[in-house]
């Protein structure tokens, strides 16, 4: 049989034929490396014996064996169990003075800490030490967080550094090179800890460790990176305190290294702050606006790096809102109109007005606007009206900021055209809508009566906010001309006298502004053309103030306040429901005294019947909403009526509810009475000569305890 050659005797033959091809490299060779020349083709590899050819029967590793594996393991490793006592010897020890020996241990102790967190072993590198009781692990891990770094501190014998601004990396120590590797691990341990911990608190408290340890970071650039990750999720995610020290955390790497890690960063923070702006709730919001300003606050740390990113980003939202503008499906509608769109859409009004004088972001302020704009005319409905209040909010905080007129007016008064405000509400809303966590109505909701209070209410917001804003410009009286006619066209047509009160009030309040400035400008010795003598005026009435500026600072306050009960989802006065509860009592009350009645008087089946049916009428409203002999009774009372009016009017008739409520305390006293007395006089069928006897004798103790009175 014919095998074949093994590489090894192949590789000799062609030895022996560099001889005769190469005789002087095969006598350089022969003196240098005698053993290339003279190796063994036995020592080859298996090709050499030809190809190998497996067994009938393959073998099976069993449990047992697996198991023997383990063990030996186990007795290779051999780990020593840290108890309450070795952590007290070890902090007295680094307060004393700590050694690199020393702090090897503490961070192998603290390894093996986290790795409990992770539920794990430790990975490919184990630490010596175990960690079995919890008490033992918060010992450490509060030694770690609190004192370790004190004492390292003092080891490493740092320069303070000269100014603020400049940070004195641990790197620059001499004893850097002996302390670098388990200064590494106990980083690394310290980011896996802040992934695992769910308790608030906990978490906070390492946080502000890593923010005091930032330098060390800063020496690691992998590290670095992975704290920047975590830090994010948590300023995303995380509750309210962590969220405010990941952001600590993440505005310090960057003031010192911003050159490297900012612009990573700001894309990583914007994609993270988008993901969690889907969903808006009052308990949401808060959060939402947290990210939108401390996002800002890193955009705001250099002004180059910040226009490249909003001018894409921006430009994304352009292009979005153009494909639902060009192709006008449902799908490409959606893209648009949704939460992070539109607090997309804020957060950039926010940038350009924080970073606001600067040369570099002002280009960016003429597109976002005609974003918004676009945003606003893409479905003018009554239903997106919301939407529509947003994005004018978004329009006048650019506008008041960045010193830019934008034409916000003319979609405030539409409103005023296309609602009409004297028709009738179709259906009776229990709350108010609450305008600062929607973006659209449903058909139900345009029915409602709280939708067109709500909107009043907004409009009048939004009017203040933007003209107060105007309020020192030498040509508000003809800025806010149109918006005084049609002021004045909506108290002439509007009936409703709740609706005409704030907007009477608003009108005058421009209308004195107005007076205002055109009786301050007749005495002005300038110009129109006079560009400078009329922003130094202007500058001059703004710093005196206007009586819309003093009026809108008042409101505001008291504005203020609303709204935060609002988010909070505490209810407002309309939401308590007073009239129905005391009805409610009122009712029970009139049941008992019908059952006193109707014991008292021996009536007939057929009037027990109907006085049976009376007192219940309310409950059945309530459980039997189909039943038609209920709906017949409650109509009859007016107690429909009664209790929507109750709900919504509740707010502007206040002392009337007050006196309701006393008029129903005291009829509640008067049944108290007359249960009493009714009581004492109540008699069964069957009386008896004595029980008639008692109830004549109790007649006389009443007589009697009041002659007592008069005599004392």
């Amino acid at each position: 049989s014919t095998r074949k050659k093994g590489k090894a005797s192949e590789h000799k033959d062609q030895l022996s034929r560099l001889k005769d091809k190469d005789p002087e490299f095969y006598k350089f060779l022969e003196e240098n490396d005698r053993t290339l020349l003279n190796f063994d083709a036995s020592d080859s590899s298996d090709e050499e014996d030809g190809l190998h050819i497996p067994p009938d029967t393959l073998e099976e590793a069993s449990d047992e064996d697996e198991e023997e594996r383990e063990t030996v393991k186990r007795k290779r490793v051999h780990f020593i169990p840290v108890s309450l006592k070795m952590v007290e010897e070890w902090k007295k020890a680094a307060e004393r003075r700590l050694t690199p020996k020393l702090f090897h241990e503490i961070t192998q102790a603290f390894k093996a800490s986290v790795a409990t967190t992770r539920g794990d072993n430790g990975g490919a590198d184990p630490s010596k030490f175990q960690i079995t009781d919890a008490a033992v692990f918060n010992a450490l891990v509060s030694f770690c967080v609190r004192d370790l770094f004190h004492c390292l501190q003092k080891l490493l014998l740092l320069k303070p550094p000269k100014t603020k601004q400049k940070m004195v990396l641990p790197s620059t120590s001499p004893l850097w090179s002996k302390l670098r590797l388990d200064i590494k691990a106990y980083l690394s341990c310290t980011i896996q800890l802040l992934s695992c911990l769910t308790e608030a608190s906990v978490g906070a408290a390492v946080l502000q460790h890593v923010s005091s340890i930032v330098p060390y970071y800063l020496s690691f650039p992998k590290q670095c990176r992975a704290l920047l990750k975590q830090a994010i999720n948590l300023w995303s995610t995380g509750e309210e305190t962590v969220r405010v020290l990941a952001f600590l955390v993440l505005n310090k790497i960057c003031r010192y290294k911003k050159e490297v890690y900012l612009s990573p960063l700001l894309k990583q923070m914007y994609i993270a702050f988008v993901k969690n702006s889907r969903f808006t709730s009052p308990n949401v919001l808060p959060m939402i606006n947290f990210m939108q300003r401390t996002l800002t606050e890193m955009y705001a740390l250099d002004t180059h790096t910040s226009y490249q990113h909003a001018f894409i980003y921006i430009r994304q939202l352009a292009i979005h809102l153009r494909s639902a503008m060009t192709i006008k499906k449902k799908e490409n509608f959606h893209s648009v109109y949704n939460w992070q769109y539109i607090h997309c859409l804020y957060f950039w009004c926010r940038v350009l007005s924080t970073i606001y004088p600067s040369e570099v972001m002002e280009p960016l302020i003429y597109p976002l606007t005609q974003v918004i704009i676009g945003c606003i005319k893409l479905v003018p409905t009554a239903r997106f009206y919301p939407l529509r209040m947003h994005c004018i909010r978004a329009l006048t905080l650019l506008s008041e900021n960045t010193r830019t007129f934008i034409p916000v007016l003319p979609f405030i008064l539409e409103v005023f055209q296309q609602v009409d405000f004297n028709k009738k509400p179709g259906r009776i809303s229990a709350k108010p809508i609450n305008f600062a966590v929607i973006l659209k109505l449903s058909n139900a909701n345009l029915q409602e009566k709280a939708f067109r209070d709500g909107l009043i209410e907004q409009l009048y917001d939004l009017t203040l906010e933007y003209l107060h804003c105007q309020a020192y410009s030498i040509g508000f009286p003809e800025l806010v001309l149109p918006t005084v006619i049609q002021l004045k066209s909506f108290l002439k047509e509007c009936k409703i006298a709740n609706y005409c009160k704030p907007i009477r009030q608003l009108l005058e309040k421009l209308q004195e502004n107005s007076a205002y400035i055109a009786s301050r400008r007749q005495k002005a010795t300038f110009g129109v053309a006079s560009r400078e003598s009329v922003e130094q005026w202007e500058k001059q009435v703004k710093e005196e103030g206007t009586p819309l500026t003093k009026y809108y600072t008042q409101w505001k306050k008291l504005r203020e306040k609303e709204i935060q009960l609002e988010i909070s989802g505490k209810e407002r006065l309309e939401d308590l429901n007073f009239p129905e509860i005391k009805r409610k009592k009122q009712d029970e009350s009139k049941e008992e005294d019908k059952k006193e009645f109707k014991d008292l008087f021996e009536l007939d089946s057929d009037s027990d019947e109907e006085n049976v049916g009376f007192p219940i009428k309310g409950k059945a409203k309530a459980k039997q909403a189909s039943d038609d002999s209920s709906e017949a009774s409650s109509k009859d009372y007016g107690e429909d009526d009664d209790e929507e009016e109750g709900k919504y009017e509740i707010e502007e008739d206040e002392e009337e509810l007050e006196d309701d409520s006393d008029s129903d305390e005291e009829s509640k006293e008067a049944a108290r009475v007359s249960q009493g007395s009714q009581k004492q006089r109540s008699c069964t069928r069957g009386m008896s000569r004595s029980d008639l006897e008692q109830l004549a004798q109790g007649e006389e103790d009443i007589v009697e305890d009041l002659a007592f009175s008069d005599d004392d």
